[in-house]
């Protein structure tokens, strides 16, 4: 207290206006090491960088080769915009860096800096996120992300509009694929010397599907913060960089440096009408698993199957789920516990079985065993509602039929709201679950996430109970009527 009372004793009554400048331009100086040295000195200065490995789309190339798409998730590295970066702000999650082949914005730009919660789920807070996935919604999503984030980058006709601007990748993704993020430990120094890389750098597209793919793109980053943490797998893949290559190098590289902390975080891809995303493989797997492309090899070329099979069996192995499933993170998920933190995020396979159970008591009280086909519910939910969006991003349906009405939230944030329609509600949590709980682990949800649901689907039925004991189904039959009569016309 002593020393700042001499400071500012030494601050001149009346000070001119070169003193008051030069003093200006001195704390503007200062500023950033003090930022440095508050940030350095937090107990929580340690971040994560991290490599997304997104699953495999059942479209164009991708359903042939099955290479899924990769990423970097930066936890202290927000987005100040697009195509620059900055340290995250108190409560911020950090930002996902992402190239393709054409992102489509105005001026070719390598990469793009998304928000973890907008790529993930469209919207900035994770309570808002979608409980169901349907093209129609993610083209809403897509259009508020550019509107609020895009309208200095995004202001062409092909831009705004075109299906083949892949910047709407990077928005709600969990509704079209199943995303892993690995994850070690980065320090303020290693986040600031790659700010200010990549802020200098020039941000261009130079993207060739051989030499300098998103593969390539993520090995760069990744390696920057870690010298030769990532390599390409050439002899699996043929001679290029795979987002598995990637992804499985750098596990091995966090494994032999424990004082890295790897982690892996999972988020399952929405359920609904989109298409479901598939297992990534590398070249030698695909080859090994996929009869359109081992057959002609066999046919062409013999003696290469017991090569592409010994390589595959010997270099190439790799399970993400099974990755995640050993070195779950929990530092995102809204429940954690230090007595058994594997079986409290994964779930052991006793407790899914139980829930299981539960699902099939629950559903047998209903009179009209509701939802025997969650698929085919939410066919009939797409096709007969008309959604959008609130202005924090949450989604809404409108269900309508012979000049009835009822509104529907499709939010974790609003699915129970007053406004909500409980027996739709109640409809779909349950065609949700059943989807989950039927499918296989890597559709799965976190048991924390699905735990959250499954709270909300029993208050859902509750509150049924309670208006309209015997009407449970009511709104499913409204739907399904309004399906019966579209198809009819």
């Amino acid at each position: 207290m002593r020393q700042f009372n001499d400071v500012v004793a030494a601050i001149p009554s009346r000070p001119s206006f070169r003193q008051l400048r030069r003093f200006a331009w001195t704390v503007a100086a200062l500023l950033p090491f003090v930022l440095f040295f508050l940030i350095a000195a937090s107990p929580h200065a340690l971040a994560d960088a991290g490599v997304v490995l997104n699953e495999s789309l059942d479209e164009n190339v991708d359903r042939l080769t099955s290479t899924g798409h990769s990423a970097i998730y930066l936890s202290r590295v927000c987005s100040d915009s697009p195509v620059k970066l900055r340290l995250c702000r108190p409560g911020e999650q950090g930002s996902i860096l992402s190239n393709y082949i054409n992102i489509g914005e105005d001026q070719p730009y390598e990469w793009n800096a998304v928000p973890l919660s907008v790529y993930l789920y469209g919207v900035e807070n994770p309570v808002n996120r979608p409980l169901f996935a349907s093209y129609r919604i993610k083209r809403l999503l897509e259009d508020r992300y550019r509107q609020k984030y895009l309208t200095d980058y995004c202001t062409t006709e092909s831009c705004r509009n075109s299906p083949k601007s892949e910047w709407r990748e990077m928005v709600a993704a969990t509704m079209i694929r199943g995303v892993y993020i690995f994850e070690v430990d980065t320090t303020v120094e290693q986040d600031l010397e790659f700010i200010a890389e990549f802020n200098d750098s020039l941000n261009k597209n130079h993207f060739n599907g051989v030499t300098r793919n998103c593969a390539d793109f993520t090995m760069r980053v990744i390696n920057t913060y870690f010298p030769h943490a990532t390599k390409a797998d050439y002899l699996n893949d043929f001679g290029m960089t795979s987002p598995k290559a990637v992804a499985r190098t750098f596990t091995r590289y966090a494994l032999h440096h424990p004082e890295s902390h790897l982690r892996v975080m999972h988020f399952a891809q929405m359920p609904g009408t989109t298409k479901r995303s598939r297992t990534v493989r590398s070249g030698t797997e695909q080859l090994f698993h996929s009869g359109k492309l081992l057959v002609p090899m066999v046919l062409v070329s013999y003696y290469s199957v017991p090569v592409v099979t010994v390589s595959y069996f010997t270099t190439g192995r790799f399970n993400a789920q099974k990755e995640f499933e050993q070195h779950p993170a929990d530092e995102l998920l809204p429940i954690a516990s230090s007595e058994n933190p594997l079986q409290q995020t994964v779930g052991s396979d006793a407790q899914w079985k139980q829930l299981r159970k539960s699902l099939n008591a629950l559903r047998a009280q209903n009179s009209d065993g509701a939802n025997r086909n969650p698929e085919r519910f939410f066919k009939q939910l797409d096709a007969n509602g008309s959604p959008f969006l609130a202005d924090d991003g949450s989604v809404w349906i409108d269900l309508s039929n012979d000049q009835k009405t009822a509104r529907l939230g499709l939010s974790a944030s609003n699915i129970l709201a007053p406004d909500s329609n409980s027996s739709s509600a109640y409809e779909l949590l349950l065609a949700r679950a059943s989807h989950l709980l039927k499918g296989p682990k890597r559709n799965r949800e976190t048991m924390p996430e699905f735990l959250q649901d499954w709270g909300a689907l029993q208050r859902v039925y509750a509150i049924n109970l309670t208006v309209s004991p015997g009407n449970l189904g009511a709104d499913r039959s409204r739907i399904e009527t309004s399906s019966t009569s579209s198809a009819e016309h």
